[in-house]
């Protein structure tokens, strides 16, 4: 059996970076709080804190004092960095660049705009990266999920759109050419395609991966956003695609018939963990043999 890993798939460069942040003071100290999981990838997260990694929540950050805490590259709103201030804690800032300058065009636009006009964010709502987002607006910003949640939108004022950075850009696509049909004739409408092109541009090759192979092994943790989106695109064009965790959740009848096996995932998962299924694909065969 033909078993291939997909090159292109793995963490993104937001997420090396703040994974090679972490490791670097964990090799110092041995310790380091980061707020909310580093990475949308439990085995991930669980390597690393056999290291020394805590990970806390928001409320957690406001009773710690005097520590050292990882920022990761989802971002964060202001109210996290004027916490940190406030109780004498160190930030190891590893915000991606590309989140870190939707933030700022994001917080401009609200400090310059006018009563009338509405900021709009496409994206998962409660997700980290959308939470910063929100934030640069004092809580303004009224996030879409979907079509269904353009109902929030006043069509009689004027709106500014921008989008989470790891969204589909047909789903953006589609939600400008809506707003465009419900929008009053006398109002204006600016949008921005904010979209994160290492992200985006992994679809067309990911799905020629998909369609290459009898069976597609999609790895993902089951909070990855982008994930959901990467797996929908190869099932799309290769119904044989299973979207799992590790190698534990592969069901070996999935292998009867079949002749080549394509292993792929998302920005959130390490390579490592691609390997290791890799590896339990292969010993399945051999044993099978």
């Amino acid at each position: 059996m033909r078993i291939e890993i997909d090159k292109g798939s793995g963490f993104c460069n937001g997420v090396v970076s703040a994974i090679c942040k972490a490791e670097a003071e964990l090799d110092c100290t041995g310790r380091l709080y980061c707020l909310g999981d580093i990475v949308h990838n439990s085995d991930e997260v669980e390597r690393l804190r056999k290291r020394g990694l805590v990970t806390i929540t928001h409320d957690e950050l406001s009773r710690l004092r005097g520590v050292k805490v990882l920022l990761r590259a989802h971002g964060e709103p202001p109210s996290t960095y004027q916490c940190a201030a406030e109780n004498d804690i160190e930030i190891i800032d590893a915000t991606c660049p590309v989140v870190l300058h939707l933030q700022k065009r994001i917080k401009e636009a609200y400090v310059s705009r006018r009563p009338d006009q509405q900021i709009v964010i496409y994206g998962k709502l409660g997700h980290a990266e959308v939470n910063g987002l929100v934030g640069q607006t004092d809580g303004t910003a009224i996030v879409v999920e979907d079509i269904d949640g353009l109902t929030q939108l006043d069509y009689s004022r004027d709106i500014i759109l921008y989008s989470q950075t790891t969204k589909s850009i047909n789903g953006l696509q589609e939600m400008i050419a809506e707003i465009k049909r419900r929008k009053s004739p006398d109002t204006e409408f600016r949008y921005y395609d904010t979209i994160c092109r290492q992200v985006a541009n992994r679809v067309p090759r990911l799905r020629e991966f998909a369609a290459a192979h009898d069976l597609t092994l999609f790895v993902s943790g089951k909070k990855s956003s982008n994930g959901k989106i990467l797996y929908g695109e190869c099932k799309d064009v290769n119904e044989r695609t299973y979207l799992i965790s590790n190698p534990d959740e592969i069901n070996p009848g999935w292998l009867d018939g079949i002749s080549s096996v394509g292993i792929c995932g998302a920005t959130s998962t390490p390579r490592w963990l691609m390997e290791d299924v890799r590896d339990y694909v292969t010993k399945l065969c051999e044993n099978n043999g």
